[in-house]
């Protein structure tokens, strides 16, 4: 039964990894990200709600009529 020749394994693998390197590095370099990504702004702008605009009265359940 013959012998499993290993000795270009080592060879194999390093060029393997090698290349994925490469190939990864090529992705990531062809995404444009933004230079200067600045913070966005906190501040809350007033705006009326739709409910606001008009007065609705809210009952209290107590003070529904009986039935």
């Amino acid at each position: 039964m013959p012998q499993l020749d290993t000795s270009t394994w080592l060879i194999t693998i390093m060029s393997m990894i090698i290349t994925l390197f490469i190939v990864f590095q090529l992705k990531i370099s062809t995404h444009l990200y933004p230079a200067n990504p600045e913070p966005k702004s906190t501040m809350k702008l007033n705006q009326p709600n739709p409910w606001e605009k008009k007065w609705t009265k809210i009952y209290s359940p107590l003070s529904l009529p009986q039935q």
